[in-house]
């Protein structure tokens, strides 16, 4: 079992979660989890960068010259990739960098990303953070009374605009809702804040 404080707005431990290690997994899978942060990374990629080979090089595919007589080398049409304009000779193409992973191995690496970060004890609960209106004072704060200094990624239940506001001028802050955890985002970031219901969501496997 790992004990879990649970904070206040102020910095102060109000209660403790005690969380099943079986729940998340029950042991940090590595393997699985490089393969999805992999995925993750590679999803991201824009194969978009393309070059011109001979055959897409605007020209004539007439023969420059004839073959023999002229004292010359040999030479072909003006497209081909020796000379200048002609096409490039082992030419990029756009190409799909995405790949796969079933849901449940998905699921499992969060899992191993999320235990692997309360082993560390760098996962922080907050019992509530709501947010009337946007307040980036405010929102920063709260995570200088929690301690919070690096690189966090703030998960909630449900979407809220107005906390989305709060912390999107905070620097190295990101704001994502329980459905949408992945292991990807969650190595990317040095911490964890989970506001109570979120954590409880997730542990309940209603994400």
């Amino acid at each position: 079992m790992i004990n879990v404080s649970v904070y206040n707005r102020d910095g102060k431990e109000i209660e403790t979660l005690q969380v099943d290690e079986g729940v998340l997994g029950g042991q940090v899978r590595a393997s699985l989890l490089k393969q999805a942060i992999v995925m993750y990374q590679a999803n991201k990629r824009v194969g978009t960068a393309t070059t011109k080979n001979r055959s897409r090089v605007e020209g004539s595919t007439r023969k420059i010259y004839r073959q023999k007589g002229t004292g010359n080398a040999r030479a072909g049409t003006i497209r081909t990739p020796v000379r200048k304009g002609g096409g490039v000779t082992f030419a990029k193409t756009a190409r799909d960098f995405r790949q796969q992973m079933p849901k449940k191995q998905r699921r499992l690496a969060r899992d191993s990303a999320v235990l692997a970060k309360l082993q560390s004890g760098k996962v922080t609960v907050i019992d509530e953070l709501a947010f009337t209106q946007p307040k980036t004072k405010e929102f920063a704060r709260v995570l200088t009374n929690l301690k919070i200094q690096r690189s966090c990624l703030v998960t909630i239940p449900e979407r809220n605009e107005n906390l989305y506001k709060s912390a999107r001028n905070v620097p190295k802050v990101d704001v994502m809702v329980v459905a949408d955890l992945n292991a990807g985002e969650i190595c990317r970031k040095q911490q964890m804040l989970f506001t109570k219901e979120a954590f409880l969501t997730l542990l309940n496997r209603q994400s």
